[in-house]
């Protein structure tokens, strides 16, 4: 009995000093081999597109904006851009362009040397919010339709159709709305579209957007967006691939804007405009009163070299549902079109660009709420503000659930 007892003993022993875990050299080997193949992955990604910068500055809000030389920023690992520059800013602007009531105050402005372009610097937490790294830099792939209603994304736009057209500009008020889930966003934006809303459709775009996700933030930030195969492989925003060519060296796109309008309080607007440059064709972006940003070269696209045949003015959020019912996510200022000014939120100057590159009034002007009792719009015109709409909403309330 005594012996066996001793096996038991010898053998419990044993056991435990098999099962009982070796302490970790270090704490990278409590992650799997997957998780670090993707870091690795990650790393690669942000070499690339963080490029060496000949001066770094810090923002108050926490970014690092790098000024890299103009010809190494991202667009230039395009094959057809390789090796080149960017062009010569056009002398020709769209006849009727007025900017004598546009005004930058509501933008941080960054001394970069010329020669340069400030790119706000990606970081591996940035890549880590994504779904993957696939997609990240990218908006949700959604069948995009003609009334814009699809896959949780939720409108509140006015649009032009019917036509031919070659640009858009409008001054776009600015706020800070709720996003109440990381993986949703609040934007508005000016569009100009072009294609079959299928999957072949074509877009430049350009406004402001909350995006916890992309940022990591609740701030109001400048952003730019295309894609040519509606949303699926082609396109980024900002300068997060190779696609749109910088050539402004004091404004950095993805950065945040401030001061903002507040309920009650001073209004702010940022001035945005996108034309088609007659001479080279490609697609250019001004902000404020007279600055180029630069441009979306016009070989990236099918449809939109030539012409776009819609433009869009408005508002949208994601509404994930990640609780069983409507998001709060708010659109604009998080009020409904009939407050108006001082409350709800504002385009104002709407204008197109027509073929023979002159802005124009918009004429048989639609209007879009896809969930009215969520997000709704109206439109108006006066002599001050010529064509404008309010638009937005507080997302979930009695009638929006």
């Amino acid at each position: 009995m005594a012996a066996s007892s001793s096996i038991f003993f010898i053998f419990v022993c044993i056991l435990l000093i098999l099962i009982v875990p070796v302490a970790p050299k270090n704490e990278t080997d409590f992650k799997p081999m997957q998780e670090l193949k993707k870091l690795k992955r990650i790393r690669s990604h942000l070499k690339k597109i963080n490029k060496p910068p000949i001066k770094t500055i810090q923002s108050p809000d926490g970014d690092l904006i790098d000024c890299v030389l103009s010809h190494l920023q991202p667009a230039f690992d395009h094959p057809k851009l390789k090796g080149q520059k960017p062009l010569e800013l056009p002398l020709e602007r769209p006849k009727g362009h007025n900017s004598s009531d546009e005004n930058i105050d509501t933008f941080q402005l960054w001394d970069c040397p010329k020669g340069t372009v400030p790119i706000r610097r990606t970081t591996e937490d940035d890549v880590l919010r994504a779904s993957s790294l696939k997609r990240f830099g990218r908006k949700v792939i959604r069948r995009v339709r003609r009334d814009t209603a699809s896959g949780g994304h939720e409108h509140a736009v006015a649009f032009v159709n019917g036509d031919q057209y070659y640009g858009a500009k409008a001054s776009i008020n600015v706020w800070t709305p709720t996003v109440t889930d990381p993986y949703e966003f609040s934007l508005s934006q000016l569009w100009v579209i072009s294609g079959s809303f299928g999957n072949d459709l074509n877009t430049v775009e350009a406004g402001w957007q909350v995006s916890p996700e992309l940022y990591g933030d609740g701030y109001p930030r400048f952003f730019t967006y295309w894609t040519t195969d509606a949303y699926q492989t082609t396109g980024c925003y900002n300068l997060l691939c190779s696609g749109f060519v910088q050539t402004n060296n004091r404004i950095a796109i993805g950065a945040a804007i401030s001061p903002r309008s507040s309920y009650k309080g001073k209004q702010f607007d940022i001035a945005i405009m996108i034309w088609k440059d007659p001479k080279h064709g490609h697609w250019w972006l001004q902000f404020g009163s007279g600055l180029l940003i630069g441009y979306w070269p016009s070989f990236l696209f099918s449809h939109l070299q030539r012409h776009a045949s819609m433009i869009q003015f408005g508002g949208e959020i994601v509404n994930s549902r990640s609780r069983g019912y409507h998001t709060s996510t708010q659109m604009g200022s998080g009020h409904f079109a009939d407050e108006g000014f001082g409350k709800a939120s504002y385009f104002r100057n709407l204008k197109v660009v027509d073929w023979d590159n002159s802005l124009l009034p918009l004429t048989n002007l639609h209007l879009l709420a896809d969930h009215p009792n969520c997000y709704d719009i109206k439109a108006g015109k006066n002599k001050v503000w010529g064509d404008y709409i309010y638009y937005g909403g507080p997302g979930r309330n009695a009638r929006c659930q």
